[in-house]
């Protein structure tokens, strides 16, 4: 779905999408991984399964058609309340609108995700990054985050990685969200763009202050 016409500060217009994957996008998204360091970049094969296969928990968003981020994630098969978001990839053509926090919305409200009230990530100590996506989302949310390792760096990898840090931001109450589109200017990029957030129903709206 089209989400936004942005102006750039060189005045060229662009058209923001954000949408299910496709088979088709594999490669693409493949591609974009590997510009977005220092994400750990998976075979294409994997990347079709999860544009085909997984798709109703991925998300892909395009800048003039041409691919600006993506987000995969799976619904943990012995605990259907969680969502789990494996990547996360912003293409540096795309970072400062806050597209990140708005595909993980867009995946929760999927009717896939109807259940889900918990999100799950897995997070190292040195990704600053990441860590203020997620504790954004968990505003957005309302909700709380909770932290404890997953994977070890020595237990499980040998020493040759950081430890995973579990991410689990909820419980969330579903029944009282629902999503809306906010369209807000930018302070630094001059544009205009719709993003997504989560509100408790029968409240006054509010706006993300970009």
């Amino acid at each position: 779905m089209k989400i936004a016409t942005t102006s750039g500060n060189r005045g060229h217009k662009a058209n923001l999408t954000i949408r299910k994957p496709k088979a088709v996008d594999g490669a693409a998204v493949n591609e974009l991984i590997a510009e977005c360091k220092p994400l750990d970049e998976n075979s294409v094969y994997c990347n079709l399964l999860q544009c085909s296969h997984f798709a109703d928990t991925c998300v892909i968003a395009e800048l003039d058609g041409q691919p600006a981020g993506f987000v995969s994630g799976y619904i943990v098969p012995e605990n259907p309340e969680r969502l789990f978001i494996w990547q996360v990839a912003v293409s540096p053509k795309a970072r400062g609108l806050k597209l990140a926090k708005s595909m993980i919305l867009e995946i929760l409200d999927r009717p896939i995700c109807h259940n889900v009230t918990e999100l799950q990530t897995t997070i190292t100590s040195s990704n600053a990054p990441s860590q203020g996506v997620f504790r954004s989302v968990a505003r957005e949310l309302e909700t709380e985050v909770k932290r404890k390792v997953l994977f070890e760096r020595e237990t499980h990898f040998d020493g040759a990685a950081a430890s995973e840090i579990l991410w689990q931001i909820g419980p969330f109450e579903r029944a009282d969200l629902s999503l809306i589109h906010i369209s807000e200017p930018t302070r630094l990029l001059s544009i205009s763009y719709a993003v997504f957030c989560l509100k408790k129903k029968k409240t006054t709206p509010y706006k993300i202050i970009l």
